[in-house]
C-alpha cells in the first residue's frame, strides 16, 4: 500500500514538472517582432511635404528588438567624409499589444529625442516589417508621420 502511495506521489510530481516545463517553453517563444531588421526605406510626411530615403544606397541602418528593448544604429557608407555624412543611434524599452508598438526612447545621439514615446502601428508579413506612426518632439519642432520598411536579417 505504501509503495502504491509513493508511486502515485512521484507520478504526480513528474507530471507537474513536465507541465511546468511545457508552460515555460511556450512562454519563452519569441515574438514575431524580435530579431534584427535592416531598414530599406523611410518616408517622412511633414506639413504636406514628403521625403523618401532609400537606405539601400549609401546608408546602412539596422534595428534590433529583443523581448524588452530595441536599439537602432545607422550611418553613411562613406565614413562621414562627404556631404552624405549621417549617424544615428538610440534605444530603450518598448511595448507591443497586437499591432500597436510604442517605443520609449531612453538613449539617442540627438539628446532632444530622449524621454519621448513614439506610437506606431506595425505590420509583419513574412520577413518584412512596416512601421507607421507619428514622431512628435516638441523641443525640436518635430511633428511628422514616419513610415519605415524593414527586412529581417537572417543569421
Amino acid at each position: 500500500m505504501k509503495s502504491a502511495i509513493r508511486f502515485t506521489i512521484i507520478a504526480i510530481i513528474m507530471i507537474s514538472c513536465n507541465t511546468l516545463n511545457t508552460y515555460e517553453e511556450q512562454k519563452k517563444q519569441p515574438l514575431p517582432i524580435e530579431g534584427t531588421w535592416k531598414l530599406l526605406s523611410g518616408t517622412l510626411v511633414e506639413k504636406n511635404d514628403t521625403t523618401i530615403t532609400d537606405y539601400t544606397k549609401g546608408k546602412s541602418f539596422i534595428k534590433t528588438i529583443n523581448d524588452t528593448h530595441f536599439a537602432f544604429i545607422g550611418h553613411d557608407l562613406n565614413k562621414g567624409k562627404d556631404s552624405t555624412a549621417f549617424y544615428s543611434s538610440g534605444g530603450g524599452k518598448y511595448e507591443l499589444q497586437d499591432s500597436s508598438y510604442t517605443e520609449h526612447l531612453e538613449y539617442c545621439n540627438d539628446r532632444q529625442w530622449e524621454g519621448n514615446d513614439f506610437h506606431f502601428t506595425i505590420n509583419i508579413s513574412n520577413d518584412t516589417l512596416i512601421q507607421r506612426g507619428i514622431e512628435k518632439v516638441e523641443g525640436a519642432g518635430i511633428d511628422r508621420i514616419n513610415i519605415e520598411k524593414y527586412i529581417r536579417i537572417k543569421n
